[in-house]
């Protein structure tokens, strides 16, 4: 098999194998997935607490070392 037939067979395999990235239902913004809406919120609270957390850390760590405290 030549290169040209090789690459066009993957190409076929692939148009076939692939799905499509549109739905054919609009999202619906009247009424919202409240669970997804939950845990975005939730995991960027989370990650903002950790944040926080590990920069009160930081700051107590430079001062002790430093004997600012």
């Amino acid at each position: 098999m030549t290169f040209h037939q090789l690459f066009s067979r993957a190409a076929l395999v692939s148009k076939v194998g692939s799905r499509s990235a549109y739905t054919s239902s609009k999202p619906d913004f009247a009424n919202p997935n409240w669970l997804r809406v939950g845990l975005a919120f939730g995991s960027s609270v989370f990650l903002w607490g950790l944040l926080f957390k590990q920069h009160s850390t930081d700051v107590h760590e430079y001062k002790v070392r430093n004997g600012l405290e």
